[in-house]
């Protein structure tokens, strides 16, 4: 007998911390910009995770928990590269070209790159609310943060995405959309 068989989580556990692999990968995505540093963040959250199941005390909270760890983890990346060198805005630009008869595609950019351009903070909050579907409640205790403050940076986040997106929305389309009140998800 395996003399860690008893730190092994249920298989119903197991299966809720792999099924979270995808929404951790594309959270982390949305906040490095890099598909390799972001897939190393996955890892590095599910492996810390597991290893410290022991101490998640509501197993329904187990999304913001996760989403808590990935958070650390890239704090810690980030407190790496700080001692290493400054982070040049221009590096972080993201400049995928879409195919050009893919306008769906060229569209998730777009607003990708809005999304690129907020303060941390603000990233952040508005990726956990409005792509992830998180609430306030949820967010306030995954990031540590008063509820509050999520609520302030969700409000200059979102405003400060509307006047990205109707720069990049081509002048035909600039009086559809400022007839359009709200944000649309896009995952």
């Amino acid at each position: 007998m395996n003399p860690l068989h008893f730190l092994r989580p249920d298989n119903a556990l197991r299966q809720r911390i792999e099924n979270m692999r995808p929404r951790l990968f594309r959270l982390a995505y949305s906040w490095t910009l890099n598909s390799a540093l972001a897939d190393d963040l996955t890892q590095d959250t599910l492996t810390k995770g597991l290893r410290k199941l022991s101490q998640l005390k509501n197993p329904d909270a187990l999304e913001g928990w996760l989403f808590g760890i990935l958070k650390n983890c890239w704090r810690d990346y980030l407190r790496s590269q700080r001692e290493m060198d400054e982070l040049d805005p221009e590096q972080l630009h993201h400049d995928i070209t879409p195919e050009k008869n893919h306008e769906q595609q060229h569209i998730v950019d777009k607003v990708r790159a809005a999304i690129a351009n907020l303060p941390e903070g603000q990233r952040e909050v508005v990726t956990l609310v409005d792509l992830e579907g998180f609430t306030y409640v949820e967010v306030s205790d995954s990031l540590e943060i008063p509820m509050g403050t999520v609520m302030s940076r969700l409000c200059r986040a979102r405003k400060a995405l509307t006047g990205k997106l109707l720069e990049l929305a081509p002048e035909s389309n600039n009086d559809t959309l400022m007839t359009t009140p709200h944000i649309r998800r896009v995952k």
